[in-house]
């Protein structure tokens, strides 16, 4: 097969029907919405409005809160930064902050910084520098000889 050769499978890539050109293209004139009312015109907005009634959206209870000012963080595994260091992304030996995370490609972005959770196993000494860790990932870096030490969100902005 050459790259000229390439096409679309049988049906995949259909053409937009053009609506409102004509008799022929069988949307001519109405194109498609019938003969007056609401929906023959432009700017309708049935979404929500159910003729007074009182709509499905507000019937329904809210729960719940969502924090405005809320903090973001990048989350990584411990498992993923011991295969970064196996593998020679990371440098075990020298401080592991958020930049040489970013760096190294473990982590996209910091975010509002970066958080340190315990799932997969570490047995480098590992010198952690990050905004937040669970307990259970300090542990784990503890028992492996290593320090994970976490600093304040405002220090990290």
């Amino acid at each position: 097969m050459k790259l000229h050769e390439l096409r679309d499978n049988e049906g995949a890539a259909r053409k937009k029907k053009r609506v409102a050109r004509g008799p022929g293209s069988g949307k001519g004139k109405t194109a498609g919405r019938g003969i007056k009312g609401q929906t023959s015109r432009s700017g309708v907005a049935l979404g929500g409005y159910e003729g007074g009634q009182m709509p499905l959206y507000r019937r329904l209870p809210k729960r719940g809160f969502n924090k405005p000012n809320q903090k973001k963080y990048a989350v990584v595994n411990l498992g993923l930064i011991q295969k970064f260091v196996d593998a020679g992304k990371i440098d075990a030996k020298a401080e592991i902050n958020e930049d040489v995370l970013v760096a190294s490609g473990l982590v996209r972005r910091k975010l509002d910084g970066i958080r340190v959770l315990a799932k997969g196993d570490v047995s480098a000494k590992l010198q952690l520098v990050v905004t937040g860790a669970s307990q259970s990932a300090i542990a784990a870096v503890e028992k492996a000889g290593g320090s994970l030490s976490v600093t304040s969100a405002a220090a990290a902005e």
